[in-house]
């Protein structure tokens, strides 16, 4: 797809590389922690995204790509056959529904801890979270991580196009590098994280070179087709604070460009930033925008529909919804019929068994409860 592709309605076909997509929404990577504890999916996790495969594209919440990128508990992974087997019940069950998925692929870096891992987490520096991490034994200080090697590198690059691998052998359709909200590769382009003085810090064109490195191994695993990358630029999600996010970012989009890539996904697009609009400028491929509709805040009624809109005439060619989509398994038909939106119930966003998770009503539920029929 290009910058000429057809942008009127949220509802039109769409393509991401060799997949046909029925419309251009997609549900966000959003993590739910309902993993077991060596991070094998659940049957209810199949049923959790199955329940969601009318979407365009489903991206799935990240999967670490070893253990010492693990995060928090109940997060799931993507490095041993059991993973695999596990995420074969959930893309089997959502392709039987008529659906297409990616699986983003996250390693957390300084945002670790030993009691979640059982290792130290390792990021560009030594540098710890200001913040504390949750842990099965509660919150605790987050450690300082080792500054990884340069062998530390190259494995973790070679452990991403591997889990890059995994997916497609578990059935995705693709997979999505984080590169975002405070993880390991951000942590790795910020300047805040990354004081390394050797090839992968100080200037920018050494502090893209962890991501670009990591995006062609795993292009070079799978394809560049089935490959996407999503970026936060400003983004300060995880304690992160760049300095020189106008320039960060086109440098990082050039050395992205000509891969042949599946898409970007820009975090919290906003159709009036510069950063935004520069992005689109330079970005020739597919663009997936995620709008910022308030971290702590109801849902917008319309479910994001007009912002949608705004950032689709912007020229993004497919959006991305996190939280309305968590709320509403049948979110494309609410939004083609500018239906209701479910509330989302935030106690129950991070761990926990199918309340708050499986159990939002669809509209016709919402309608016979209501007593529309």
């Amino acid at each position: 797809m290009t910058n000429d592709a057809p942008r009127n309605s949220l509802f039109d076909a769409a393509a991401i590389g060799a997949l046909d997509l029925p419309n251009r929404l997609v549900m966000a990577p959003m993590s739910r922690n309902r993993a077991a504890a060596d991070g094998t999916p659940t049957e209810l996790m199949a049923a959790y995204y199955a329940q969601r495969a009318s979407a365009g594209l489903i991206i799935a919440e990240a999967a670490t790509p070893n253990r010492v990128g693990k995060t928090f508990a109940g997060i799931p992974a993507i490095h041993t056959e059991a993973h695999i087997a596990g995420w074969r019940r959930v893309t089997d069950a959502v392709h039987a529904d008529g659906g297409r998925m990616f699986l983003q692929i996250q390693h957390g870096g300084r945002i670790g801890h030993p009691d979640n891992s059982g290792l130290t987490p390792i990021a560009p520096s030594p540098i710890a979270l200001p913040d504390t991490i949750h842990t099965a034994a509660g919150s605790r200080p987050a450690p300082v991580p080792l500054a990884m090697t340069l062998d530390d590198i190259h494995t973790t690059i070679a452990d991403f196009a591997a889990a890059a691998r995994k997916a497609i052998a578990a059935g995705f359709d693709g997979v999505e590098v984080h590169s975002a909200n405070g993880f390991l590769l951000h942590q790795f382009l910020s300047d805040n994280t990354n004081r390394r003085t050797d090839s992968y810090g100080g200037s920018i064109r050494n502090r893209i070179r962890f991501t670009v490195e990591v995006v062609e191994a795993v292009a070079a695993a799978i394809g560049p087709e089935r490959v996407g990358v999503r970026i936060a630029p400003g983004v300060t999600a995880n304690a992160i604070a760049e300095s020189d996010t106008a320039q960060l970012y086109p440098a990082l989009i050039d050395a992205l460009s000509g891969k042949d890539l599946a898409y970007l996904h820009v975090v919290f697009a906003d159709p009036d930033s510069p950063v935004f609009q520069d992005i689109r400028r330079n970005w020739r491929g597919t663009l997936i925008a995620n709008p910022y509709l308030g971290w702590g805040e109801p849902l917008p009624a319309d479910g994001g529909k007009q912002q949608a809109e705004r950032l689709l005439a912007a020229g993004a060619d497919l959006i991305s919804l996190g939280r309305p989509f968590l709320a509403n398994p049948d979110l494309v038909e609410r939004l083609r019929a500018d239906a209701p939106i479910n509330p989302f119930r935030d106690a129950y966003f991070y761990g926990g068994d199918a309340t708050g998770y499986t159990d939002y009503p669809v509209l016709a539920d919402s309608l016979v409860s209501s007593g529309h029929q």
